[in-house]
Parts: structure tokens; C-alpha cells; sequence
């Protein structure tokens, strides 16, 4: 990797980080730039930069340490909502190229804009979106 991926180097520790769990897979830590109070970061521990290279099972294993983490922030903090966010690529904003999980506690009225307002699409078009998504899934077997 060049330059080194800052998350890769928080998991040797030659970053610190404030973790908040760990297991033999993953690794929970807050968020040092945190859009709301509680904003926590989960990772896996082998380097995968995204959605379109991590293996299920180690995305798997992610999403249920979020589970895990997420449960104990609502517990901890009590916040009306949460949002589990995970970017992929430049254009959705993914800042570290090593396959990430944000959970972000939520409150009324925030001002975190990641919200959009809803509205109907052309179904026809959908469709046809659809349709092109299901000749993919059926070609790798899903």
C-alpha cells in the first residue's frame, strides 16, 4: 500500500486509536473526527479497500461486530436513531481506502445532511435498472 492505510496502521498500533472493541476479526474505535457524539468506526482486521473486494465471510463478520457495537452505543448513549453508513469509492465520500463501517448516533433536527428527500422515480426505468442487476446476480450464482 502506498501510502500506508492509516487504518492498517491503527490495527499495528503505530496509530493510536480509542478502541472500544475487538475480537480475533474486527476492531471497533471512535471516530477522532466525529459528526456526532458516539461516532464509532468498525474494521476489519485483514486489508480489504472496499464493498467490491472483501470477501463475504469477512464482510460478514464486520457487520456483525457493528451488530455488537452499535447494540452497546444505543444502550450507552440512548440516541433516537443511528445511522450505519458504509462508503465505497471517491464519489460516495470514502475517505480510507480500507473497508470501513461508520455508526452514527442520531438526534432530531442534527444538522448531519446525509438525508435526501423522497422522490418517485420512473418505475419503467427502475425496471430496467432491476433487470440489469438480476442479470449479474444470476451470473455469479446469486
Amino acid at each position: 500500500m502506498n501510502p500506508p492505510c492509516v487504518f492498517c496502521l491503527i490495527l499495528t498500533g503505530e496509530i493510536p486509536s480509542i478502541r472500544i472493541h475487538e475480537d480475533d476479526h474486527t476492531l471497533a474505535f471512535m471516530d477522532i473526527h466525529p459528526v456526532q457524539p458516539g461516532h464509532a468506526l468498525v474494521i476489519p482486521k485483514v486489508h480489504h479497500a472496499n464493498l467490491f473486494e472483501i470477501p463475504d465471510e469477512v464482510i460478514a463478520r464486520t457487520a456483525k461486530a457493528a451488530a455488537r457495537v452499535g447494540r452497546a452505543i444505543q444502550r450507552a448513549l440512548n440516541p433516537p436513531g443511528m445511522n450505519l453508513l458504509q462508503c465505497n469509492g471517491e464519489a460516495a465520500a470514502q475517505s480510507v481506502q480500507h473497508f470501513h463501517m461508520h455508526l452514527i448516533p442520531r438526534a432530531m433536527d442534527d444538522g448531519m445532511t446525509m438525508n435526501w428527500e423522497l422522490v418517485k422515480g420512473d418505475i419503467a426505468a427502475i425496471e430496467a435498472v432491476a433487470g440489469n442487476i438480476r442479470a449479474e446476480l444470476a451470473r455469479d450464482g446469486g
